[in-house]
C-alpha cells in the first residue's frame, strides 16, 4: 500500500495536490488570510478524519487545515515547532511555517522519512495515533464504525491497507504502542501534533490521553508548548 496517500486520504487531502495546482478558492483563501490560512482554504476539511472525528466543528477543520498541504503540512508544523524549541524561541513569538515552506519543504527532512520504530512507514503510526486519539473520549460507537468502514470501501484502497485501516478502527486504543513507534524526536512531535489535531482539549477525558501520550513520549513541557502552538495556530486559521 501507499502509506502517503493512505494519510493523505484521512487527513482530507490529495497527495498529488500542491500549492501551485489550488483552485480559485484556495487561491482566494490565500489571498484573504495568508499563511496558515491558505493550507485551510485549500482543501474542504473532510476525508476520514472528519467522519472519523465526529461533528464538532474545529474537528472537522483540522483536517482541512492539514489535509491542503496533507503529510507534509503535518510534517512541516511539527518540525516548525522542534525547530522552535531547538532555538529557544519563546512559545508566544515562534513562527509557524508558510505554504511556500512547506510546499519546498524536502521530503527527506520531514519525520516520515525514517520509518516507525516498527519498521514499517512512519505515515502509519500517524494513522494509528489520529484514530487512537478520536477514540479518546469513546464516542466511536457500532455505528459510526460502520459508517467508517463503508467509507473506506468507497476509497478504492488495496486489500493490505484496507485491512490495517479497519484493523485499527476495530480495536482498543494502544496509547503505549503509539508512543513508541516514534524513533526520534522529531518523529515523537509529530506523533503528539497529530493526536492534538484529534483532540478536543477542553474535554477531560481527550485532555488526559494527551498528557499521557505526551509523558510516554518523553516531550518536555516547553516542547508540547510549542506543539500547542502550531496546532492552535493551524486550527485558528481554519475557522
Amino acid at each position: 500500500m501507499d502509506p502517503t496517500k493512505l494519510l493523505d486520504q484521512f487527513l482530507g487531502g490529495d497527495a498529488k495536490a500542491t500549492l501551485g495546482q489550488a483552485g480559485g478558492f484556495a487561491r482566494e483563501k490565500m489571498g484573504n488570510m495568508g499563511g496558515m490560512g491558505g493550507l485551510a482554504g485549500g482543501a474542504a476539511a473532510g476525508g476520514l478524519v472528519a467522519l472519523l472525528l465526529g461533528s464538532k466543528k474545529v474537528r472537522k477543520m483540522a483536517g482541512g487545515v492539514v489535509g491542503y498541504g496533507g503529510a507534509a503540512a503535518l510534517g512541516a508544523l511539527a518540525l516548525k515547532a522542534y525547530q522552535n524549541w531547538q532555538d529557544g524561541k519563546t512559545v508566544a513569538s515562534a513562527p509557524r511555517p508558510t505554504p511556500a515552506e512547506i510546499q519546498h519543504m524536502p521530503p527527506l527532512a520531514l519525520p516520515t522519512a525514517t520509518p516507525g520504530a516498527d519498521g514499517q512507514p512512519f505515515e502509519l503510526s500517524l494513522v494509528r495515533a489520529m484514530i487512537g486519539a478520536a477514540k479518546a473520549d469513546g464516542h466511536v460507537d457500532a455505528e459510526e464504525q460502520k459508517l467508517l468502514f463503508e467509507q473506506v470501501e468507497r476509497l478504492g484502497l488495496d486489500a493490505e491497507a484496507k485491512a490495517f485501516v479497519f484493523d485499527a478502527l476495530s480495536g482498543p486504543s494502544d496509547l503505549a504502542g503509539i508512543a513508541t513507534a516514534a524513533t526520534t524526536p522529531e518523529q515523537a512531535s509529530e506523533l503528539y501534533l497529530v493526536s492534538r489535531l484529534a483532540i478536543d482539549p477542553d474535554h477531560p477525558a481527550e485532555r488526559a490521553y494527551l498528557e499521557a501520550l505526551g509523558h510516554r513520549l518523553k516531550l518536555p513541557a516547553d516542547l508540547i508548548a510549542h506543539l500547542e502552538r502550531q496546532a492552535e495556530g493551524a486550527l485558528q486559521a481554519a475557522t
